[in-house]
């Protein structure tokens, strides 16, 4: 008799353990094996696939395989945007943003066993997310990865540090020159894209990401960005 996966086996508080563990989150579209092998080996504990406005067969192929992946690892894996998909490619979870159809019709989806994450942008979504197991704030720098979508700089990380009701992690432009800055503000954990997508070594960058959101800044020396 074969196995089931172990994502099949963990109880739901070893989901909500593990996130309230997790610093470092990293948020990709379709990536190969031999990065997000180095990437969760630097330190990676949260997997978000993004594939926006691919067709249904590609985001399973895709998720399928970082599901295994991730469970190999011990890292939670997310699905972006498509909470009908989750438990059929053996995600931990569905992130939704704030046009995407909403925390309710997603939790009514995957079930109260699987996380939902939720993208928030101003104080009101921040102070009102309700339902959802953790929350990113963002963008906290200008980033490519949002056109169009202005940032909101530290105030608000230092918003969510006093007023968030749960795990929030700061996103946008994070990158090895900015964490400090963040951490300052008050933030436990981050969402990368390109500080790892774009790094000559992902599991070097991560290990050095990892170890700066988890390290004590010299508050006289970061980057400090807006305000």
């Amino acid at each position: 008799m074969v196995a089931p996966p172990a994502w099949q086996t963990w109880p739901v508080i070893d989901r909500r353990e593990r996130l309230q563990a997790a610093r470092l989150y990293l948020v990709c579209d379709d990536q190969p094996d031999a990065f997000l092998d180095q990437a969760l080996r630097g330190g990676v504990d949260i997997v978000q696939l993004r594939l926006k406005h691919a067709p249904d067969a590609t985001v399973v192929r895709a998720a399928e395989r970082f599901a295994r992946l991730c469970d190999e690892h011990g890292a939670l894996f997310i699905l972006n945007d498509r909470p009908d998909l989750a438990a059929e490619v053996g995600a931990d979870g569905v992130h939704v943003g704030q046009d995407d159809g909403g925390v309710d019709r997603a939790r009514a989806l995957v079930g109260a066993e699987r996380l939902v994450g939720l993208s928030t942008h101003t104080p009101a979504q921040v102070v009102e997310a309700d339902g959802v197991d953790y929350i990113g704030v963002g963008p906290v720098y200008e980033t490519p990865t949002k056109p169009g979508r202005p940032a909101v700089g530290l105030a608000l990380v230092r918003h969510a540090g006093m007023r968030a009701r749960v795990p929030f992690f700061a996103i946008g432009g994070i990158d090895a020159a900015t964490v400090a800055g963040v951490r300052v503000a008050g933030a436990r954990r981050i969402a990368v894209v390109r500080a790892l997508t774009e790094a000559e070594d992902p599991l070097r960058a991560a290990r050095e990401l990892r170890a700066a959101i988890q390290s004590e800044p010299d508050r006289s020396e970061v980057r400090l960005g807006a305000a």
